[in-house]
């Protein structure tokens, strides 16, 4: 496209009248027609500059407060990253129950935390250990071979939250082990917020513990997750509580968290953060530096709730001149305003002919004209994307060295070319983008293969559009093309990388039903081939005993009959085993249950079998729950036939079925009998399978009925307590869905 010549171009004809009226203005009329122009000039540029700061300063402001608004992103992003860490800590106790400290470092290496997150001084893992469960913790550790676990502060708390795993490995790291988390106001208000919701809660400003050791003054925060039972979130905050395992925590100094998070990006930002959550203001971070010394031209404020906090972002710019570097240009054309004014009210008084006004508004149409096509040009020269304009047959008229390095080739030979000579295309003819849309204008898009010079053909996005040209000449319309090879290779490597994810998944889904199948083997094994032996040894010590019995003293004896009691006690166990592997195996088909009539007919079914015996039994009406009714019904027999065993030498002997509210809310069950109990101290021991705390003569059984009942009650999604004294009776307290489905 070229510029219009002026010649081209019907000069205005002369206007008589228009000179006869100049020549008869008075020299005072024409003085006060040249003031009245320069004080209109004067405004117009005193408008258009106050126009154009004002635009000036919100252009300045709108970008200003586009970068705040990025920054703020960008924070909030990275505490999404640590939120992503941490779940996958989560994750880790979800395929694992308790991860040991080998897997939980392992997990955190391969994560490499210090080289991503270089904010966070690891990832630990703190546990919820009610205060009856500590001495179990503490001894489990020292059995695992971590050594002794001191908690810290010291004293007596209904929970504690002792940090257990704490990765990577550091001097400052270690000694933060065992410290109780739950016990400080400001972590101990985070926690409660993540376990009673069951999601990421974020803490306000704390002294991180190795900076305590460590003698560092930064401003501390914590991320926590909560963890459950199962990996799965319960539904009801009475379930959480009871499924509680501990939390994973990301620790990390805020300094360093903001200078990672904004990276190269934005860093001569002034800001200070502050949270609002606990009522007032908290200063959290402030921009290092000395103070400017000029006031800043524009203040933004961003608020925004993150992980259950609400923080405060204040933003200043820098003076107006840094601001705005382009004022003190508006300030030269405000002077240039006042000179073209001035230059105004002389060419008013010089040039009072209609001929030389028509000739300057001429030259201005002709100027506008010059810049129109200069800024086209411009936006063809430099621009990223390819550019041609087209006639009406389709060639080359003009193009941009951009489309020259697309297509490989030098610009002079792309001229005169037809442009769909450089497609690939059956059908050889232009109208082959009609298969791409088109819009209301006129606008047609598609996606076509280019033909480079020397090289691999390249998919571009093509977009035509009208331009007319000048008159007579011949410019029809505009191709724009762009290079969109490497994002459709993107897009293809996406789809290939999901098809490899799925293929993981079910080859993961294949190992999964392999292990079940070896594990119904094994109790099959442990069924069949564990009793040929104890067959025999019992087959062979009884005909040793008949054949022999005039050959045995009393001793020999006694001990082959001690032989076969232990063959018969081990093949209990066997039998034992099988039933808590079924227990465990076996598929939930979940039921409206009426517990107090299976309740009922246990006891229906001991009193028949122990007629001699009087026990008083009270069982609460109308216990209906959700779940497994012969699984259930093995719960309770278990309970019920503890209870009748235990309370043998009780008179009045009194049992008691029915539900009380629980501690964290909800509804529990419990059993109840007056019998012979057990000491506090031991009742963790009560649900391993073969643990006993009596002796088989005093009270027969294997040691395996309340660990089913602790596994059943479990798969239904809940969970079991034991009180007791030795001597005064015990208290078996558990809770199962109820008929709605909640706990």
């Amino acid at each position: 496209m070229t510029t219009t010549d002026p010649a081209e171009r019907a000069a205005p004809p002369h206007d008589p009248a228009a000179y006869s009226d100049l020549s008869g203005l008075t020299p005072r009329r024409g003085y006060l027609l040249a003031f009245i122009v320069f004080i209109v000039a004067l405004v117009l540029v005193l408008t258009a500059w106050r126009i154009a700061r004002d635009r000036e300063q919100r252009s300045a402001q709108a970008e200003f407060v586009g970068q705040t608004v990025q920054v703020t992103e960008l924070i909030q992003q990275r505490l999404v990253n640590y939120e992503l860490v941490a779940r996958g800590g989560v994750a880790l106790f979800a395929s694992v129950q308790r991860p040991t400290a080998a897997q939980w470092k392992a997990y955190v290496e391969g994560m490499n935390l210090q080289r991503r997150f270089p904010a966070t001084l690891g990832l630990g893992f703190t546990g919820y250990v009610p205060q009856h469960l500590l001495v179990q913790l503490q001894n489990e550790w020292r059995d695992a071979g971590y050594g002794l676990l001191t908690v810290r502060p010291f004293g007596q708390r209904d929970i504690y939250g002792p940090v257990l795993y704490l990765e990577p490995k550091s001097p400052a790291n270690d000694q933060a082990i065992g410290y109780d988390m739950f016990s400080e106001a400001t972590r101990h208000a985070a926690m409660e917020a993540a376990l009673e919701s069951g999601q990421a809660r974020l803490s306000g400003k704390i002294q991180l513990l190795q900076d305590q050791h460590e003698g560092v003054t930064s401003t501390g925060m914590i991320l926590v997750l909560p963890v459950y039972l199962g990996g799965g979130r319960p539904l009801s905050p009475s379930l959480r509580r009871a499924e509680m395992q501990g939390w994973v925590y990301v620790p990390f100094r805020m300094e360093k968290f903001v200078e990672t998070s904004l990276g190269k990006v934005h860093r001569d930002m002034r800001f200070r953060i502050y949270d609002e959550s606990a009522g007032r203001d908290t200063l959290l971070f402030r921009t290092p530096g000395p103070e400017p010394t000029q006031a800043a031209a524009f203040v933004h404020k961003a608020t925004f709730d993150v992980y259950g906090r609400t923080w405060r972002i204040e933003y200043e710019s820098p003076p107006i001149e840094e601001a705005a570097p382009r004022m003190q240009g508006l300030r030269n054309l405000f002077a240039l305003g006042i000179f073209t004014s001035l230059l105004l009210y002389g060419i008013a008084l010089v040039l009072a002919h209609t001929e030389s006004r028509a000739r300057q508004i001429a030259s201005r149409m002709t100027e506008d004209f010059r810049r129109s096509e200069t800024r086209f040009r411009s936006a063809m020269q430099y621009s990223a994307i390819g550019k041609a304009l087209l006639d009406s047959e389709g060639r080359i008229v003009d193009a941009n060295p951009a489309l020259a390095s697309i297509v490989g080739m030098e610009l002079p030979r792309l001229l005169d070319q037809r442009f769909d000579t450089l497609l690939e295309d059956e059908d050889g003819e232009l109208p082959a983008h009609e298969r791409g849309s088109s819009d209301e204008d006129g606008v047609l898009r598609a996606t076509r293969r280019l033909r480079r010079q020397h090289g691999v053909a390249r998919q571009v996005q093509l977009t035509y559009s009208p331009v007319p040209g000048k008159v007579g000449q011949d410019i029809t319309g505009l191709v724009q093309v762009e290079d969109v090879t490497e994002r459709l290779r993107a897009e293809a490597r996406v789809h290939a990388l999901n098809r490899t994810l799925e293929a993981r998944v079910a080859l993961r889904t294949r190992e999964l039903s392999q292990a079940n199948q070896e594990l119904e083997t094994f109790a099959y094994s442990v069924s069949h081939d564990l009793r040929a032996p104890l067959r025999a040894i019992d087959g062979f010590s009884r005909i040793l005993g008949e054949k022999y019995a005039d050959r045995l003293d009393e001793s020999g004896s006694g001990y082959l009959a001690r032989v076969r009691k232990a063959a018969a006690r081990m093949g209990d166990l066997i039998d034992a085993l099988l039933k808590m592997s079924r227990v465990t195996r076996s598929e939930l088909k979940h039921e409206s249950v009426d517990l107090s009539r299976v309740a009922n007919e246990l006891i229906e079914e001991l009193r028949m079998g122990d007629a001699q015996r009087e026990v008083e039994v009270r069982i609460e009406p109308g216990l209906q729950v959700v779940g497994d009714a012969p699984l259930l019904r093995n719960l309770l027999g278990n309970l019920l036939g503890n209870a009748w065993k235990f309370t043998r030498d009780r008179s009045p002997a009194l049992i008691e079925f029915g539900t009380a509210q629980a501690p964290g809310g909800g509804r529990e069950f419990f059993v109840r009998d007056n019998g012979t109990g057990f000491p506090q101290a031991y009742v963790d021991k009560l649900f391993r399978p073969f643990q006993r705390l009596h002796s088989v003569e005093d009270y027969a059984g294997h040691g395996i009925g309340l660990a089913s009942v602790k596994r059943i009650v479990e798969r239904h999604g809940g969970t079991i307590r034991a009180e007791g004294r030795e001597g005064e009776g015990a208290t078996f307290y558990f809770t199962l869905p109820r008929e709605g489905g909640h706990a």
